[in-house]
């Protein structure tokens, strides 16, 4: 098994299960000074040992009791623009969940590429490791794609707002679904993460994989996503899904002073230019039970008239981060 030493701190390693009646007897012992090499390792207080992250088996016969269908999809793409721009390469890992957020089985993967209408640009195949020559006469099958999306409760993707509006582009299967984002719907410094970024993630919980190529995200983040497992009762996953079925209000402050938008900056507004469909102005999303506080603040700090009315949208996992 190939290992990754390195100098940010300790950390606790997950042993491998040796299984004498699968591994030969030279297997098992590999495998042993293996979990001893990195024992003596992590005992010096200087190393932390990540392993290298394994994709979990397709379950041949889901067990009972997780009667949910989640989908947990990654795009790699010609550019940023969903409206001009195309998907690649696409990977969706299937699972199985119960109502409070436990993780179940893998229940089925899928993973293609896509010939594009124009040459995969150099920082695209820098990025993504995914050149011409590997999508020359490639096509992504929507058979295959509409079967696993058709059945799921839940879609999830790390960025969801970059990965959903390519997605309906692709497909109408995916528009009437709910959707999740692992990036904005879970506090994942409040579990002692210090970034969001996929790669932090899966370092920080003692692993590491092969990034930006779809499934192999797909997997990491599934892995992420169940870190602590079930007996915790509060799974990243469990935060996620319980976010997922919350609704949310979207408020745009319009004509809002020139002079405030540092103000508004500040407090995470986000500028929309009007481009989209959105109002031209400054927004943010908040949680339905923040909404009268927001509005106070605005009509306190911002407009300074008690009687502002900005517009309002509000957003369940059906609608949230469509483009």
């Amino acid at each position: 098994m190939k290992q990754q030493f390195d100098l940010f701190g300790t950390g606790e390693v997950r042993e491998p299960e040796v299984k004498a009646q699968s591994v030969p007897r030279d297997g098992v012992q590999a495998v042993q000074d293996e979990i001893d090499m990195v024992r003596r390792l992590e005992e010096t207080g200087r190393y932390r040992v990540l392993r290298k992250l394994e994709p979990r088996p397709v379950a041949d016969a889901p067990r009972s009791g997780f009667p949910l269908r989640g989908v947990i999809v990654d795009t790699e793409t010609t550019g940023l623009n969903a409206r001009k721009d195309e998907i690649i390469e696409i990977g969706i890992v299937a699972f199985s969940f119960d109502a409070v957020g436990n993780i179940g089985d893998v229940t089925d993967v899928y993973g293609g590429l896509q010939q594009p209408s124009v040459a995969i640009p150099a920082d695209i195949t820098r990025l993504t490791g995914i050149t011409d020559a590997m999508v020359a006469g490639q096509t992504i099958d929507i058979a295959r794609v509409q079967a696993l999306i058709e059945p799921a409760d839940l879609i999830i993707a790390h960025n969801a707002g970059f990965d959903r509006p390519f997605c309906e582009t692709f497909s109408p299967v995916f528009a009437p679904k709910a959707w999740a984002c692992s990036v904005a719907e879970i506090d994942w410094s409040a579990r002692g993460f210090e970034g969001t970024k996929l790669g932090y993630l899966i370092g920080q919980a003692g692993y590491f994989h092969d990034g930006h190529r779809a499934v192999d995200d797909c997997f990491a983040l599934l892995e992420v996503l169940d870190e602590g497992g079930p007996e915790q009762g509060n799974t990243p996953f469990a935060e996620l899904f319980a976010a997922s079925q919350r609704s949310r209000v979207r408020i745009f402050a319009e004509h809002s002073p020139f002079e405030m938008k540092d103000h508004l900056k500040a407090r995470g507004y986000r500028w929309s230019d009007g481009s989209d469909g959105r109002p031209k102005s400054w927004w943010i999303e908040v949680a339905d039970d923040m909404l009268d506080e927001e509005l106070r603040y605005l009509r306190a700090e911002i407009y300074r008239w008690p009687d502002a009315d900005p517009p309002l949208k509000r957003l369940t996992a059906l609608d949230r981060f469509k483009a």
